[in-house]
């Protein structure tokens, strides 16, 4: 189970080095502009820090404390603070999270929700998008992010085109551990019916 951040939107008055490292322990040692202001530290205070060597700058309005020790997957950490929290890591991402299939997807895939298809911005290089409302019954949690569950990984992949060998090979792991049942993986059987079925 991963941590669900709550933090007070009042900002501090005066820098709390405390708070600011409380924030970035939920997120493998990442803050936004936004958390860090509400920690005390402006944006001016924060180029200080960098110079001082205690935050580097990772993306646009993402920053981490330097010597918070290192995470796995700080990849996904950024991509999900860059889109504000609201993103769910899915698809072949998510696959390669749950350890379901070879797959080694060279992109973060973000599921945001539906109402962002209308909001102009721009997508870092090694993010892919995809919209949709997920569901809390639909969601996990790895580490520091939220990602859709095995069940709704696959069947995510089965109606994006994974190639089927790979989403066979992630079906029959997922099935073996007990992670999905066979009923609840209906979009992998549509896809995978062509070419022999999940068993095949």
């Amino acid at each position: 189970m991963g941590y669900v951040l709550c933090v007070p939107q009042s900002k501090s008055s005066k820098p709390d080095w405390d708070r600011l490292f409380e924030i970035a322990a939920a997120q493998s040692g990442y803050v936004t502009t936004q958390q860090a202001a509400e920690a005390g530290y402006s944006t001016h205070l924060l180029r200080k820090h960098i110079h001082a060597g205690r935050v580097a700058r990772r993306r646009r309005g993402i920053y981490r404390l330097v010597h918070f020790p290192a995470g796995e997957h700080e990849e996904l950490v950024t991509a999900w603070l860059w889109s504000e929290q609201a993103s769910v890591i899915s698809h072949q991402t998510a696959l390669s999270l749950h350890g379901l299939s070879d797959a080694l997807p060279a992109q973060v895939h973000l599921t945001l929700p539906a109402a962002w298809t209308k909001r102009r911005f721009r997508v870092p290089r090694d993010v892919v998008l995809h919209y949709s409302d997920i569901a809390p019954e639909d969601r996990a949690w790895s580490s520091a992010v939220p990602t859709t569950n095995p069940r709704r990984t696959l069947n995510d992949c089965a109606r994006e085109g994974l190639s089927p060998d790979l989403l066979r090979q992630a079906a029959q792991q997922a099935l073996r551990r007990g992670l999905v049942t066979t009923p609840e993986l209906r979009e992998v059987e549509e896809a995978l019916d062509p070419f022999g079925g999940i068993v095949a």
